[in-house]
């Protein structure tokens, strides 16, 4: 009896065992992963962001997270005495992640026109155009320059939405707009002469000139296509949290230090909106 008994708990044990690497097996096909994750505590200030978004996201030459957005989190951090922790996120699971407590906010490029009721949010700190890059040698000065141009853009872009929607009469000039799978194919192209034009942020227009010290060969138009509006969103009732970090990203800018940051990633002060 005895040992039925033992065999039983054996069975029962490795069922736990299996059940339990199954769970984690779940967690990190959901996106979750127990190495990467750290403990969201009153100390320690998660910020969640696409690790693939340049310049506001992104992992460096030596494999550390950096960016815009994260150098400013950071800077908030340092202020208030927290723990900065940068959290890579699947982008479509940044709802759940934020749901969940996971992360603190979002905070990467982050839009608030169209979702200004799904998050509570921060002060808009960044107008985001969309704009048109040039080769400087082009004589194209303005937005009519590009009729009969080739134009490309990357694919799921907020320029491609805008030229395929309220703006479309814009793209209807053209001879082609075209979607590539990345803006460093559209910039090898301009340059090559295989388009005319690159619709694209200008914040990632701005990083990727800077990058190639290319401030001589390409150049942006002043005309833009239209404009969107980035802030820092929280979950709904975290008003505490999000009041502290506003606060002090108002201390930052009235000091210069949003300025410096943006200049770091090569991010012109005009595209910055002070408090």
């Amino acid at each position: 009896m005895k040992k039925k008994i033992g065999i039983i708990l054996a069975l029962v044990l490795i069922s736990c065992m299996m059940v339990g690497t199954a769970s984690a097996g779940l967690f990190d096909f959901l996106g979750g992963s127990s190495n990467n994750a750290t403990a969201n505590d009153n100390s320690t200030f998660i910020v969640g962001f696409d690790a693939e978004f340049p310049p506001y996201g992104f992992k460096d030459a030596n494999g550390s997270y950096t960016g815009f957005d994260l150098d400013l989190a950071k800077e908030v951090c340092e202020r208030n005495n927290w723990t900065f922790k940068a959290q890579p996120i699947d982008w479509d699971a940044k709802d759940a992640e934020l749901d969940s407590g996971s992360i603190d906010c979002i905070w990467n490029g982050f839009t608030i026109d169209g979702r200004e009721n799904d998050y509570l949010w921060s002060n808009p700190y960044f107008d985001n155009k969309q704009i048109f890059v040039v080769k400087k040698e082009s004589n194209i000065s303005d937005i009519s320059g590009l009729k009969d141009k080739i134009v490309e853009t990357q694919k799921d872009s907020s320029a491609l939405a805008a030229l395929q929607g309220d703006n479309k009469t814009i793209a209807d000039t053209f001879k082609t707009l075209t979607e590539v799978a990345d803006y460093n194919t559209a910039f090898m192209d301009l340059e090559s002469g295989a388009c005319d034009a690159v619709a694209m942020d200008v914040g990632v227009a701005e990083y990727q000139i800077t990058q190639k010290n290319a401030t001589d060969k390409f150049i942006i138009l002043n005309e833009s296509i239209t404009t969107e509006k980035y802030g820092v969103g929280f979950k709904k009732g975290n008003t505490e949290l999000k009041d502290q970090v506003q606060k002090t990203l108002d201390e930052m800018f009235k000091d210069g230090n949003v300025t410096k940051i943006a200049q770091k990633y090569g991010i012109s002060e005009d595209a910055l909106i002070q408090p």
